[in-house]
């Protein structure tokens, strides 16, 4: 949802660092002498101009201000500040927030005076001090664990608004009724809504509607694909208040094919998804992309490898880089954050490799889950992740645990995920840790150390959801090069090319006809020390090289359409056949 009037306050912002029992001596108020920070770039991050890593027992206050025109109520909103934070304007306290990965704002017109207003941001982090969701990040960084991050992290900025406005829109496509459901929540009385679709500038829908649902029948569906990223624009007015937003038409779902196996389709067609696995680092802001243009280039460079599908690892981002996806054409496993105690290495790396499956609903101290209601909390942050990213067409999966990080009853949490949103695929235990056939969408494998092979008998969609990690350093483009990771080493690019060739014509083509429906491999970028990307740190370099990945990826295109509709096709021919007594496959 988008308004045409905001101010996004990122900038040089003064900021200072404190002893958390300082802090409490002070009661909060303090005069500390103020050095100036890049919001919104984490102390930690070189962009920042700080590069301090703000230890578990300190305080962060940052400090700016913002004008306010005193016509309409104000709204202050931060995208992403990590880990728990209170929000002062003029010096009142707008309230405090806790978790590092989601958006949120506040109504500040009471604290605000027409002008200049003081806003001040005070945080703490606890990093892996902490069960709440950390993904990556970690105090003791090495291998595929990476720098902390504190703070701001993702964009500031306010809007001015009536004193009912339009709150939030999340559109509900139907493509099976050619019907768009609008639902509209708001500040206030909304009273009448006004409802208009647009095609590509034409208005093709109108509806005057009101807040909660307002379902639109469409004059026909132009669907969304990864080859034809069509949205429809939406254009909302109730009373002062406008905004705008958009939907696509696609569905996605799990069918079986004329051998059996489980596939996935989206619009009724079977799609293979070839991804790359995302963790969406970059060397100047760690976890904050540098620029709108290099979250388009990452993806672009994908799409121009010809991949269809990007796996968001342990990390949501920005609005807008979804919404290049959904522009753009990228389809999307979103990853939830993992959370958890102190992991246990035995348990999330030992243990699978010897074939041992722990139950997640009674082992809650082997998973570093043993506090309920910390379980309880990232249940409700596993909800609010849902409804923030439901909007965005181009996610048609959600994956909830990842390698046994922090993970707990897995079968009751994907029951909750889908009854939040029933319209997406769930990969429910990414890796290992698998609670059994009866009960996932997916059988889905990690493999790095040994040669992919199909399981048999498998009843359940087959997923590759992790895979490769081929590594190679290049010299000028590694922020570690003292210190370097991966999991397989080459050290020039013709071997590393031809290993990767050789990967996926043994192990990943040949498995398509056997069932396999996807595949991810890792990964998009160089990460850190994690040498293993498609592409350096800096971006600057393909080390796989797109001519290479182009010709992977249509030869896996190709064998999937081989093994599908045809043979789908072939087998109604043959039936037609046989019943009129004919044979179509007789020489």
């Amino acid at each position: 949802m988008e308004r045409s009037g905001y101010t996004i306050l990122n900038g040089y912002w003064e900021y200072g660092i404190i002893s958390a029992s300082e802090y409490v001596r002070l009661k909060g108020k303090t005069d500390i002498k103020a050095g100036k920070i890049l919001v919104p770039f984490s102390p930690e991050c070189d962009a920042s101009g700080v590069g301090r890593i703000l230890d578990f027992n300190e305080v962060l206050i940052y400090r700016t201000s913002f004008k306010y025109s005193g016509r309409e109520r104000i709204l202050l909103h931060f995208e992403a500040v990590d880990e728990k934070c209170e929000v002062f304007v003029n010096g009142v306290s707008q309230g405090v927030h806790e978790g590092g990965y989601l958006p949120f704002s506040f109504d500040v017109t009471d604290a605000c005076k027409e002008g200049e207003n003081a806003l001040e941001v005070h945080v703490v982090d606890f990093t892996d001090k902490s069960p709440a969701p950390k993904g990556k990040q970690t105090l003791s960084r090495g291998g595929i664990w990476y720098t902390p991050q504190s703070g701001i992290w993702g964009t500031v900025w306010t809007e001015e608004v009536p004193d009912e406005y339009i709150k939030n829109v999340l559109c509900l496509a139907d493509p099976d009724r050619a019907e768009v459901n609008v639902r509209i929540s708001g500040a206030g009385d909304l009273g009448a809504v006004n409802i208009r679709i647009y095609d590509e500038g034409r208005q093709i829908a109108e509806l005057d509607g009101g807040a909660g649902d307002n379902v639109i029948k469409l004059p026909g569906v132009k669907f969304w694909s990864p080859d034809s990223p069509f949205l429809y624009k939406v254009r909302i007015k109730s009373g002062k208040d406008s905004v705008s937003s958009y939907f696509a038409m696609r569905k996605v779902e799990l069918c079986t094919d004329a051998r059996g196996f489980k596939r996935v389709k989206l619009n009724g067609e079977y799609i293979f998804q070839s991804g790359v696995l995302d963790q969406g680092y970059y060397p100047e802001g760690m976890l904050t992309p540098p620029s709108d243009r290099a979250m388009i280039n990452d993806i672009q460079k994908m799409k121009d490898c010809g991949f269809n599908m990007i796996r968001k690892h342990i990390k949501i981002e920005p609005a807008r880089w979804y919404y290049h996806c959904d522009r753009l054409g990228m389809l999307v496993w979103q990853d939830m954050v993992s959370g958890g105690g102190k992991y246990n290495f035995a348990v999330i790396g030992a243990l699978p490799f010897l074939g041992i499956m722990l139950d997640d609903t009674k082992r809650y101290k082997a998973f570093a889950r043993e506090d309920a209601k910390e379980r309880e909390n990232y249940k409700k942050f596993v909800g609010e992740t849902v409804e923030y990213l439901r909007a965005f067409p181009s996610i048609i999966l959600w994956c909830i645990f990842n390698e046994g990080w922090g993970q707990f009853d897995s079968v009751a949490m994907t029951d909750y995920v889908r009854s939040l949103d029933p319209t997406r695929l769930i990969d429910s235990v990414s890796g290992w840790h698998d609670q059994g056939k009866q009960y996932y969408d997916f059988k889905s494998y990690h493999i790095y150390f040994r040669a992919f092979r199909m399981p048999k008998e498998e009843k359940r969609c087959v997923i590759l959801s992790e895979f490769g990690g081929y590594s190679m350093p290049v010299e000028g483009h590694m922020q570690m090069p003292h210190k370097i990771f991966g999991y397989k080493i080459f050290r020039d690019e013709g071997t590393l090319r031809e290993n990767i060739d050789k990967l996926y014509t043994r192990e990943v083509i040949p498995a398509v006809q056997q069932g396999l429906c996807a595949a991810v491999y890792t990964q998009l970028s160089d990460v850190e020390e994690e040498i293993n990307g498609i592409l350096t740190y800096d971006r600057k370099v393909n080390k796989a090289g797109r001519e290479l990945l182009n010709n992977i990826n249509d030869r896996l295109y190709f064998e999937h359409e081989a093994y599908t509709k045809n043979y789908d096709r072939r087998v109604e021919e043959y039936i037609a056949a046989g019943e009129a007594g004919g044979d179509p496959f007789e020489e």
